[in-house]
Protein backbone atom coordinates (compact mmCIF):
# COMPACT_ATOMS: atom_id res chain seq x y z
CA UNK A 1 0.00 0.00 0.00
CA UNK A 2 1.24 3.33 -1.04
CA UNK A 3 0.34 6.35 0.81
CA UNK A 4 0.74 9.96 -0.01
CA UNK A 5 0.24 13.19 2.46
CA UNK A 6 -1.14 16.23 1.48
CA UNK A 7 -0.13 18.67 3.78
CA UNK A 8 -2.49 21.41 2.26
CA UNK A 9 -4.23 22.80 -0.29
CA UNK A 10 -0.78 24.97 -0.84
CA UNK A 11 1.34 22.42 -0.93
CA UNK A 12 -0.56 19.51 -3.10
CA UNK A 13 1.54 19.90 -6.48
CA UNK A 14 4.56 17.46 -4.99
CA UNK A 15 1.91 14.85 -3.91
CA UNK A 16 0.61 14.98 -7.43
CA UNK A 17 3.82 14.93 -9.26
CA UNK A 18 4.90 11.80 -6.98
CA UNK A 19 1.52 10.25 -7.85
CA UNK A 20 1.79 10.52 -11.33
CA UNK A 21 4.90 8.96 -11.57
CA UNK A 22 3.51 5.38 -9.15
CA UNK A 23 0.65 5.67 -12.04
CA UNK A 24 2.96 4.15 -14.74
CA UNK A 25 0.91 3.14 -17.74
CA UNK A 26 -2.72 3.04 -15.66
CA UNK A 27 -4.82 4.87 -17.52
CA UNK A 28 -8.29 4.71 -15.25
CA UNK A 29 -7.78 6.25 -11.81
CA UNK A 30 -11.18 5.57 -9.22
CA UNK A 31 -10.95 8.37 -6.67
CA UNK A 32 -12.69 7.04 -3.36
CA UNK A 33 -13.52 9.60 -0.58
CA UNK A 34 -16.33 11.48 1.40
CA UNK A 35 -18.00 14.49 0.30
CA UNK A 36 -15.45 17.20 0.51
CA UNK A 37 -12.29 15.14 0.90
CA UNK A 38 -10.74 16.79 -1.95
CA UNK A 39 -11.02 14.52 -4.91
CA UNK A 40 -11.58 17.38 -6.98
CA UNK A 41 -9.09 19.26 -5.68
CA UNK A 42 -5.90 16.15 -6.24
CA UNK A 43 -7.88 15.68 -9.82
CA UNK A 44 -6.63 19.19 -10.66
CA UNK A 45 -3.37 19.70 -9.48
CA UNK A 46 -2.75 16.34 -11.21
CA UNK A 47 -4.28 18.12 -14.24
CA UNK A 48 -1.77 21.41 -13.32
CA UNK A 49 0.71 18.64 -13.75
CA UNK A 50 -0.04 17.36 -16.76
CA UNK A 51 0.02 20.87 -18.30
CA UNK A 52 -3.91 21.12 -19.02
CA UNK A 53 -4.89 23.62 -21.08
CA UNK A 54 -8.46 23.94 -20.33
CA UNK A 55 -10.24 25.00 -17.26
CA UNK A 56 -10.66 22.08 -14.75
CA UNK A 57 -13.58 21.74 -12.40
CA UNK A 58 -15.59 19.09 -11.06
CA UNK A 59 -18.24 17.74 -13.68
CA UNK A 60 -21.09 16.73 -12.12
CA UNK A 61 -23.88 17.63 -14.20
CA UNK A 62 -22.32 17.30 -17.43
CA UNK A 63 -21.24 13.40 -16.04
CA UNK A 64 -17.66 13.97 -18.05
CA UNK A 65 -15.04 16.89 -18.74
CA UNK A 66 -12.69 16.54 -21.69
CA UNK A 67 -9.39 18.09 -20.96
CA UNK A 68 -6.07 18.60 -23.51
CA UNK A 69 -2.52 18.98 -22.99
CA UNK A 70 -0.12 20.62 -25.25
CA UNK A 71 0.98 17.44 -26.84
CA UNK A 72 -2.37 16.92 -28.04
CA UNK A 73 -3.19 14.05 -25.06
CA UNK A 74 -7.03 13.84 -23.83
CA UNK A 75 -8.10 13.45 -20.01
CA UNK A 76 -11.54 12.79 -19.66
CA UNK A 77 -12.57 13.74 -15.37
CA UNK A 78 -15.96 12.09 -14.37
CA UNK A 79 -18.19 12.42 -11.77
CA UNK A 80 -20.97 9.86 -10.60
CA UNK A 81 -22.04 11.51 -8.35
CA UNK A 82 -25.23 12.22 -9.64
CA UNK A 83 -25.82 8.92 -11.40
CA UNK A 84 -28.52 7.51 -10.26
CA UNK A 85 -28.49 3.82 -12.05
CA UNK A 86 -25.70 2.39 -13.61
CA UNK A 87 -27.37 2.45 -17.42
CA UNK A 88 -26.95 6.40 -17.36
CA UNK A 89 -23.13 5.66 -18.42
CA UNK A 90 -23.74 3.28 -21.09
CA UNK A 91 -26.36 5.82 -22.88
CA UNK A 92 -22.71 8.24 -22.34
CA UNK A 93 -20.95 5.51 -24.24
CA UNK A 94 -18.51 5.19 -20.79
CA UNK A 95 -16.56 2.49 -22.69
CA UNK A 96 -15.49 4.65 -25.46
CA UNK A 97 -13.92 6.47 -22.68
CA UNK A 98 -12.19 3.85 -20.56
CA UNK A 99 -11.16 1.96 -23.13
CA UNK A 100 -9.77 4.88 -25.32
CA UNK A 101 -6.18 4.89 -24.12
CA UNK A 102 -6.27 8.27 -22.59
CA UNK A 103 -6.49 9.24 -19.16
CA UNK A 104 -9.65 8.61 -17.24
CA UNK A 105 -10.00 10.53 -13.35
CA UNK A 106 -13.04 9.38 -12.36
CA UNK A 107 -14.92 10.64 -8.77
CA UNK A 108 -17.89 8.30 -7.56
CA UNK A 109 -16.68 5.16 -8.77
CA UNK A 110 -19.12 3.19 -6.21
CA UNK A 111 -21.87 4.32 -7.85
CA UNK A 112 -21.25 2.47 -10.94
CA UNK A 113 -18.24 0.03 -9.13
CA UNK A 114 -19.05 -3.29 -11.49
CA UNK A 115 -18.35 -1.09 -14.81
CA UNK A 116 -15.21 0.30 -13.60
CA UNK A 117 -12.23 -1.49 -15.31
CA UNK A 118 -10.55 -4.54 -13.28
CA UNK A 119 -7.14 -2.72 -13.87
CA UNK A 120 -8.25 0.68 -12.89
CA UNK A 121 -6.33 2.19 -10.08
CA UNK A 122 -8.50 2.70 -6.96
CA UNK A 123 -7.50 6.34 -4.45
CA UNK A 124 -8.58 6.20 -1.43
CA UNK A 125 -8.53 9.86 0.06
CA UNK A 126 -8.78 10.72 3.34
CA UNK A 127 -9.07 13.81 5.82
CA UNK A 128 -6.86 13.59 9.00
CA UNK A 129 -8.05 14.97 12.05
CA UNK A 130 -5.52 17.89 11.21
CA UNK A 131 -6.77 18.53 7.90
CA UNK A 132 -4.22 16.62 5.88
CA UNK A 133 -5.15 14.34 2.92
CA UNK A 134 -4.15 10.96 2.82
CA UNK A 135 -4.12 9.39 -0.22
CA UNK A 136 -3.69 5.41 -0.20
CA UNK A 137 -3.50 3.19 -3.42
CA UNK A 138 -1.56 -0.05 -4.70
Amino acid sequence: MIELIIESPEKINLPAKEFLNFLGNRKVVAFYGEMGAGKTTFIKALCRELKVLDSVSSPTFALVYEYHTPDDSVIYHFDFYRINKPSELFDLGYEDYFYSGNLCFIEWPEKAAHLIPADALKVLITVHSDGKRILKFQ
